[in-house]
This record gives structure tokens, sequence and C-alpha cells, in this order.
């Protein structure tokens, strides 16, 4: 297939996965309000160390089976083969994700002691490490509908999901008045049901099988991705686990706003994630799959920073419009958060050469550099600069991880990517949230910066010839 095919196809899933987390963001931001008036910053700030405690627990009990299973699933070429990929990743997720729910649940009360020093929380425990076990099975089944590029059939899932949540989450909140219990059950009730529906739905497909020897090749691959995921965890999550005990759950608090509020980056790179793997890998010839990873790369870059720069400059009306004023300060750890991601955007495209080639056995020593950036970054930071610290070092880490990542791929799968134009848009776009930031202005400055990022982009030679023809030729097309 041509390069603007294969851009076009990963285009077209990417937007149709977006829409379900356009809505998802959306519904997420609004229930901000609510989240920021019928909870205390503690409250809110125990949710999200949770949220960071079974999202790490999430990756060790899935012992990279969820990497090795795409990568397994276009390798086998025959149905039944394929098949089989398919029950052994079930049944091996469901084997582990019961077993971590089982240790929860007696576990609770000392892990509410641990996490918080009180054992009042033990009910919220119990709760999240339920909505640990049904996430982790509905992420292996749904799975399903991506290495069959079936998109529009996972956002339907996705969907029906968002609204039973966020139903659940309105009514346990604020019409039974549970707190932060009440969000935590309201979070995972949805992801339950689908999964049920879906258990109905796939019930051929999800025979009682099992081999041993399939099962051990794919940990083969996916077990020394454990340790990279963990590293990247605590560059992703460790920050809120810092603040809750070197500044308190209140900055905690403070923090998720602005993390919520740079959500859209998450939005942006949940969807380029979710289509990304499937079609990174059904490019069988190496000479094509490197011609699209290069262009994948800039034009990705490109279009994280736009949206970051946009979220950098925006971030004081937007946290004024969607939370409480005591949350205002949360603007300041947006638009740092928001570039962090650019970087991780990066990261990702670069990693998939990693496994393509099968040598992921040392993706560790970059994610654990990152993470060591990021604890020491941390400890240095918060007690000074609170949430601020936080996001400064997670800045520094993604940055650490981008640049380790682009040096060990190249080594490993090289790919001749188009390294000026992906740091001239990246820098291009620090360059506009920096001038907004020191300049002022007001709201209309700062919409005006964010609308001129593509057009900076060309006295700095961004363009290449035919990209210039191509916007020249939609610019007329808008004239006429």
């Amino acid at each position: 297939m041509a390069l603007a095919g294969q851009l076009k196809r990963l285009g077209k899933h990417s937007a149709i996965y977006g829409l379900g987390g356009l809505v998802s963001r959306i519904l997420a931001v609004l229930l901000l309000p609510l989240y920021t008036h019928y909870l205390s910053k503690s409250d809110y700030g125990q949710i999200e160390t949770l949220v960071a405690l079974t999202t790490a627990l999430a990756i060790v009990l899935r012992f990279g089976i969820s990497s090795a299973f795409f990568r397994f699933y276009f390798d086998a070429d025959e149905p039944a083969r394929r098949r089989l990929v398919l029950r052994t990743s079930f049944w091996f997720t469901m084997t582990t994700a019961t077993a971590g729910l089982v240790a929860g649940v007696l576990l609770a009360a000392p892990v509410s002691h641990a996490l918080f020093g009180t054992g009042s929380a033990t009910g919220i425990v119990r709760a999240s490490f339920v909505g640990l076990w049904a996430q982790m099975n509905y992420e292996q089944l749904t799975a399903l509908f991506r290495v069959e590029e079936r998109s529009a059939a996972f956002v339907l899932a996705s969907l029906v999901n968002i609204f039973v949540t966020v139903g659940a989450t309105v009514l346990l909140v604020v019409v039974l008045d549970k707190g932060a219990l009440g969000v935590v059950v309201g979070n995972f009730v949805g992801t339950l049901a689908v999964y049920l529906a879906l258990l109905g739905y796939r019930r051929e497909q999800l025979g009682l099988q099992m081999s041993r020897s399939l099962l051990r090749d794919m940990n083969r691959f996916g077990m020394p991705l454990v340790p990279s995921a963990l590293l990247l965890w605590v560059t992703n999550f460790s920050d809120r686990i810092f603040l809750v005990k070197l500044a308190g759950p209140d900055e905690v608090g403070l923090y998720s706003v602005g993390v919520r509020i740079a959500s859209a980056m998450v939005l942006l790179l949940t969807a380029f994630r979710t289509a990304w793997p499937a079609f990174a890998y059904s490019i069988r010839g190496d000479d094509e799959a490197k011609l699209t990873y290069r262009w994948v790369l800039t034009y990705l870059v490109v279009l994280t920073t736009w949206v970051a720069t946009a979220l950098a400059l925006l971030s004081p009306w937007l946290v004024g419009w969607l939370a409480a004023p005591k949350f205002a300060e949360s603007s300041r750890v947006v638009g740092p958060l928001a570039f962090a991601a650019v970087a991780f955007a990066g990261y990702i495209v670069l990693s998939i050469g990693i496994g393509r080639a099968r040598r992921t056995q040392f993706n560790w020593v970059i994610t654990g550099a990152a993470a060591a950036v990021n604890v020491g970054l941390n400890l240095a930071l918060i007690p000074p600069y609170g949430m601020m610290g936080a996001a400064v070092a997670t800045v520094a880490a993604y940055a650490v991880m981008f640049a380790g990542m682009a040096w060990w791929a190249q080594r490993v799968y090289p790919v001749p990517y188009q390294w000026r134009r992906v740091l001239t848009a990246a820098l291009a776009g620090v360059a506009l949230a920096a001038a907004g930031k020191i300049g002022g202005g007001g709201l209309p400055v700062a919409l005006a910066l964010a609308l001129a990022y593509p057009l900076v982009l060309v006295p700095l030679g961004f363009y290449v010839p035919a990209e210039r023809r191509a916007i020249g030729a939609g610019l007329r097309r808008l004239a006429r």
C-alpha cells in the first residue's frame, strides 16, 4: 500500500478511536464541577492515588501478555492459530486478574494504612481492586476488536461503557452521597457491564483452550516489557505518591485537576496508541514500514505540539471555566504536562521498532533512566515547589525517555526519521507558549498565538515542497 494510503488508514482508525475517547474526555471534564463540589481535595487525592496503584498492579498482573497478543496475533496466518493466541491471552489474564482481586480484598486494610495512614479508606481500596479486575479483563477482550481493525465496534463498546459509568457515578455521588467510594464504584460499573455483554458476544471464540508452549513464547516476548512498563508507571504516576507524602492530599487534588485539564493530550495519544500497534505490525514489508514510521513521527509531533501549545496558553481560562475557584492554581501545571506528552508521543512511535525486531529485553534501561530522573527531581523539587516541581520532573523524565529510545531504536531497527523537522515543530510550540506566558495580553492574545502555530512553521522552513503545494491547494479550495 502507498504511503498516503497507509497514513489515511492510520488516521481513519485513530479518528474513530478518538471519537470514543473524545466523549470520555468531554464527560470527564464536565464531571469536574461535580467532583470538585461534592468531593474534598483529600477525597480527590485518595482516588487519584488508588488509580496510580491499580495501574501499576495491572502492569504486573498482565506479565506483558497485552503487548505479546498484538505481536503474536499478526505473526499467525491461520485462523486457528490466531484463535489460540486469543484464548491463551484471555485465560491467562482472567487467572492473574482474579488472583489480584482476591489479594486486594484480603489486604485492603493494610493498603489503606500504608497509603493514607488510616483504615477509613478500606472500602475504597476494595472497590478499586474490583475495578482492577474488570478493567484488565475488559481491555484484553476489546483488544480483539483492535487487531480485527473493527474500530467502530470498539468505540461502540467504549461509548456504552462511558454512559453507564457516568450515570452510575452521578447516581452514587450526587443522589446517594457516597463520596469517593461512589466515584470508584461508578467507574467500574460500566466496564463490568460491557465486559459481561462481550463475553456473550465472543462466546464461540473463547473456548477452554490454552497452549503452554505458546504462553511461554508470549511471556518471553512480553515479560521483559513488565519492568519497563513499571518504570514507565513511575514516570506517569509516582508524582501523585510523592505529592501525597511530601506535600499532602490537597496538593495532589490541585495537581490532579491540572492533569485532567491536560487530558486533551491523553485523548489524542489514547486514540493513536489504540490504533498504532495493530496498524504498525500489520505492515509486512520492512521498507514500507520504515517509510511509514518516518512520516508518522513527524506528523504526530506536529499535531501533539499544536494541542500542547493551545493548552498551555489557554490553561488559566480552561481551569476557571471547568473547576471550582479553589482549584485555580491547577492551571500552572497544565502546560508542562501537555508538552511532556509530546515527548511521550514520539517515544510511542520510536518504540514500535523494538517490538518489530523482537528486541524488547533492554527497554527497561531507557525507562529506568527516565524513572530515575523523575524520582530524583520529585524528591528535590516537590518540597520547595509542590505540584510545579512534580510537573517539571515529568517533563524532564519524558525528554530523557524520548532521547534514549531514539538512540536505542535506531541501533536495533534504523528508520530515517526527519529529526530536524521533529525538533523544529516541538521547539516552535514551546517558544509560542513561553511568549504567551511572558507577554500576557489576556484571552484574545493567547487564542491568537495558539492558532498561529502552523503559520510560525513557515518561516522556519518546516514544510517540504509537496506539503506547501497541498496546503496551497487546500487554501484555494476554501477561497472559492
